[in-house]
């Protein structure tokens, strides 16, 4: 049974935004080469706001990918960059629909830490999804 994560960013800054954009390309190649990694992707709604999704063999797998590499390194400036971040995860047939995904974050997301939240950080209410540009996908580069 596959392990899910989503997470839900928005930068409090367009001054961050390149930054971010050079992270995510990391992370994004880290994602693809990593063990375990079944299916994936990042969505930019607009707003500054971000989505990533993906699917795992496994919890452990998904942890050994978000503890190590460029992703560990990106964590701790997601509190400063961010006035928003959610995540959620579970074990089951992945959401691969974003409307579905959304749901899923509204259900059972939970807060991560930032610095300086907004109020809708704060009451954990998350702006309605406005897709506005295509997702893309992050697929396995291992043998």
């Amino acid at each position: 049974m596959p392990h899910n994560s989503i997470t839900r960013l928005r930068l409090k800054s367009i001054f961050s935004l390149a930054a971010f954009a050079r992270e995510t390309r990391a992370i994004s190649a880290q994602l693809a080469a990593a063990p375990g990694f079944i299916d994936g992707a990042v969505l930019a709604e607009g707003r500054l706001v971000f989505w990533t999704r993906s699917a795992w063999e496994s919890l452990d797998a998904m942890k050994a990918f978000r503890d190590t590499g460029a992703h560990r390194a990106s964590m701790p400036k997601l509190v400063t960059w961010c006035d928003e971040a959610a995540v959620a995860q579970w074990d089951g047939e992945p959401a691969n629909d974003w409307d579905d995904i959304y749901a899923r974050l509204v259900s059972d997301g939970r807060l991560s830490r930032v610095k300086n939240p907004t109020k809708a950080h704060t009451e954990k209410r998350f702006a309605k999804m406005a897709r506005w540009a295509p997702e893309q996908p992050i697929k396995p580069t291992r043998k």
